[in-house]
């Protein structure tokens, strides 16, 4: 089931023009994940002193973190080319042949939701990735050979947001694997900051920003759409100016919250509270109750709400907070923290 929501950090339509005029070029204009940085800093340096070129990167981590954005600053860094694709796009052996044939030497193919790749994929994969080569079955039958054909070498950087979706010799295979964390209020304000000057946004006072960056579920995707709608309020109900009025009316419009929730992620805890007596609940159940498929509650909608307090997960299944119950304004039961062992 598609995730339409408004403040969901997948890709929407809308966002493809977006991304591409608000992302950062290079490591210097990108905000956040300062280990990361650092460490591919010197990464792509050492590579660059041998003249060869970087091994190959794993990027995970949820939705709309920037994977997609560090690949193309890393082609960037290191002065090649890119060739973007998608683990669902390759199809067959041959989609994936004539895509590694027509690389040049040190250039990167970057693969989107790459946990998606079909098994019968990866195992032409592995040596492409190893020993730069591809091994083609020439005829059928008895009469069928191999034939192995060099490759240039090039660098695969590799992005998921079910990193535990990958099977394990193909994590094995990669130099570097990097986690991609949320971003704190301070980095979302600084990219809302760096948007709003590429996008021609005036922002009058701080207020604004720091509105803008508590409701962004700390991911940049999100707090450039939330920028890009609030200007659009502004433009029709106010002198085309941000400021605190004009942000917080067009944010209660979107029914953004304070913690940047929205009716899914507070249905999902009112569910467990009034249905499920607060949790614990499995999450198969939970699917159920809200009509959402379960890998879309525990990928999308679970994460941030953790990451706020407001949902745990025991051993037991799904329970729902003190900082939750708070949030939706009831009252927090007595044993609750009996159910939270």
């Amino acid at each position: 089931m598609p995730d339409d929501r408004f403040i969901s950090a997948k890709t929407r339509d809308e966002d493809k023009s977006l991304d591409a005029t608000l992302r950062p070029t290079s490591l210097k204009e990108y905000f956040g994940q300062e280990k990361i940085k650092e460490n591919l800093l010197i990464f792509m340096e050492a590579a660059k002193q041998r003249q060869e070129p970087i091994e190959h990167v794993l990027l995970y981590g949820p939705p709309g973190l920037g994977k997609t954005t560090l690949a193309h600053i890393i082609a960037r860094e290191m002065k090649v080319n890119i060739r973007v694709t998608s683990g669902p796009a390759i199809e067959r052996a041959g989609d994936l042949a004539a895509i590694l044939t027509n690389l040049e030497d040190g250039d990167v193919l970057f693969i989107d939701e790459i946990h998606r790749l079909n098994k019968l994929i990866e195992e032409v994969l592995y040596p492409a990735m190893e020993d730069y080569a591809l091994d083609i079955v020439v005829g059928k039958g008895p009469s069928a050979r191999t034939l192995r054909l060099d490759l240039p070498k090039f660098t695969i950087i590799g992005a998921t947001t079910r990193y535990n979706l990958l099977s394990s010799p193909l994590r094995d295979r990669f130099g570097s694997t990097y986690r991609l964390n949320y971003y704190n209020h301070h980095e979302i304000e600084q990219i809302i900051n760096r948007s709003s000057k590429i996008l021609n946004v005036e922002i009058k006072d701080e207020d604004s920003i720091k509105m803008l960056a508590k409701r962004s579920r700390l991911t940049p995707r999100i707090a450039n759409r939330l920028l890009k709608r609030v200007r659009d309020f502004a433009q029709v109900k106010g002198n085309g100016k941000l400021n605190k009025e004009i942000t917080q009316s067009a944010l209660n419009l979107l029914d953004v919250d304070d913690q940047g929730l929205d009716d899914l992620d507070r249905k999902i805890m009112e569910v467990i509270i009034e249905r499920f007596k607060g949790g614990p609940v499995g999450l198969n159940s939970i699917a159920a109750s809200v009509q959402e498929e379960e890998g879309t509650i525990e990928e999308i909608y679970e994460p941030y709400l953790m990451q706020l307090g407001f949902l745990v997960r025991t051993p037991r299944g799904r329970v729902v907070t003190e900082h939750g119950y708070k949030h939706l304004g009831l009252e927090v039961p007595s044993k609750l923290q009996e159910k939270l062992l």
